[in-house]
């Protein structure tokens, strides 16, 4: 079959650890980002780094460069006519894969440098040790591109009751998705551990993961001195892990510029299909904790219009920041918890750099595709408390219908959705839907969050720093008890 000389492909990946213990010694994520575009050019079977129609970086938190794709440009000494950097979101390297897809088949670039990179274990160590560090900038005046959708995920009625940190919201998740499915606290806290610790597997076995230890499903979900409960029903150990230094790189291009620059066959990942898309967008409007429609909705999309069927599906990378993140993304794409979800171990153990982590699931991706040629693999990018989704299907065979995208979003916009009520008209009886308890650094339980439904249907949230209640809270099932919430929202048990 003659390829359409625009097709996208991806013909490199790289990825890089650091591990010093010295802040001193440690590269910043810029110069992390280089060496994984130096291995992503290896990996293509270049003999040195292309020079790209533009370089696109994942959009970062551990150092502010201004424009750091200019500054990547500089110490790879490329000329790059475009520096792009994206909105934040783990969403984005997947997003960034699709709107560059998008572009190479209009003709508009061709030859893409992908990337992004954190250094936040030497930042936080160097701010302990009281370290400046002085890594580069880009010059004043020197502004990137943005791509990417930016959206407000906090409501007024979550931030009044300081209820905004992911910590806080995918614990909800768990509780909600135990009492949908009929669960005990006990039985949900098995479920959950065992997936994990089948994700501590896959680390365990990956080169790039950054914790390649393999942990049992009881170490996972026991509480200990090294594992402490941080919102229940979540150990640390079930916890995204952004105590690391990573970067991630791939190359894309056409496959005519493939072709002129002598790429090996055998190199070239396609991708076949791409969607976005968003939950409601704010977590107080969204129907239930325990399904995402938007999740099911994408990934069908994506799925149909590579001409496949999750049955098709040989090689899969869900996003796994949370136990509850897969839970939901598997039951929306119709995918058993038992099956291998993971190709990097996740981000409590492969490593989670903030946004970047789909990029590392893309790269170990391409490498299990080229490991089995003909094989057909998908990766679902989330970004916030599963509110934005990105999808990609991919393959070293090429698309039949070559490559397509959509963005069903206005789908989603017509989905049922809640009212948020106010603190002052919520005051009075409400049923707990959905909840947490975030625990102090020593163990024990503090502050309890929860989602309520009042009798009109209208959500509404409640708060408790009564330690005794938060305590109470971890014990049983809390999911549908009758509460009291006052004018301020703080929430008292009905009984």
């Amino acid at each position: 079959m003659a390829l359409d000389p625009h097709t996208p492909i991806l013909i490199g990946c790289g990825q890089f650890a650091q591990h010093v213990d010295s802040v001193e010694d440690a590269l910043d994520p810029a110069s992390m980002m280089s060496i994984a575009i130096r291995s992503a050019s290896a990996d293509a079977g270049l003999d040195e780094v292309p020079n790209p129609d533009s370089i696109a970086v994942v959009a970062l938190l551990s150092w502010r460069y201004g424009d750091p794709a200019y500054v990547i440009a500089q110490q790879l000494g490329l000329n790059p006519e475009r520096t792009v950097l994206t909105t934040h979101g783990g969403n984005s390297p997947q997003t960034l894969v699709n709107t560059t897809a998008r572009q190479i088949l209009a003709g508009e670039r061709d030859l893409v440098i992908l990337t992004g990179g954190e250094a936040t274990r030497t930042k936080a160590r160097a701010k302990k040790k009281g370290i400046d560090l002085h890594w580069p900038t880009a010059p004043a005046g020197q502004e990137p591109e943005t791509t990417g959708e930016d959206l407000d995920m906090s409501h007024p009625a979550e931030q009044a009751l300081g209820i905004y940190m992911p910590v806080q919201i995918y614990p909800m998740f768990e509780t909600a998705i135990r009492a949908a499915a009929g669960r005990t606290v006990e039985e949900q806290a098995v479920v959950a551990s065992e997936l994990w610790s089948r994700f501590s597997a896959v680390a365990a076995d990956n080169p790039n993961a950054w914790l390649q230890t393999e942990r049992t499903p009881e170490e996972i979900r026991t509480p200990t001195a090294s594992n402490r409960m941080i919102g229940f029903p979540y150990t640390k150990y079930m916890n995204s892990n952004n105590d690391v230094d990573m970067a991630a790189a791939l190359i894309m291009c056409s496959v005519e510029r493939a072709e002129q620059l002598g790429v090996p066959r055998d190199r070239w990942v396609f991708i076949h299909s791409g969607t976005d898309c968003h939950e409601h967008k704010y977590v107080s409007n969204r129907w239930t904790f325990a399904s995402t429609p938007a999740v099911e909705l994408g990934g069908r999309t994506a799925l149909e219009l590579a001409g496949k069927t999750i049955a098709d599906i040989d090689i899969v990378d869900l996003y796994s920041c949370f136990p509850s993140a897969v839970q939901l993304g598997a039951q929306s794409l119709g995918l058993s918890l038992d099956r291998q979800l993971t190709r990097t171990g996740g981000l409590p153990f492969a490593g989670g750099p903030w946004n970047n982590y789909v990029m590392h699931a893309i790269a170990a991706t391409m490498d299990a595709l080229r490991d089995a040629p003909g094989t057909t693999g998908l990766v679902w990018a989330n970004g916030g408390y599963t509110t934005k989704h990105a999808f990609g299907v991919y393959s070293t065979e090429p698309p039949a219908g070559g490559f397509r995208y959509a963005y069903p979003q206005d789908q989603i916009d017509a989905m049922p959705r809640r009212e948020v009520a106010t603190a002052d008209e919520a005051a009075g009886p409400a049923t707990v839907e959905a909840y947490s308890v975030m625990h102090h650094r020593d163990g024990n339980p503090e502050t309890a969050n929860a989602a309520c439904l009042l009798t009109d249907g209208r959500r509404a949230w409640g708060r408790s720093t009564d330690r005794a209640l938060a305590a109470a809270m971890c014990v049983g099932e809390w999911v549908g008890r009758a509460v009291t919430l006052a004018p301020d929202g703080t929430l008292t048990p009905a009984d």
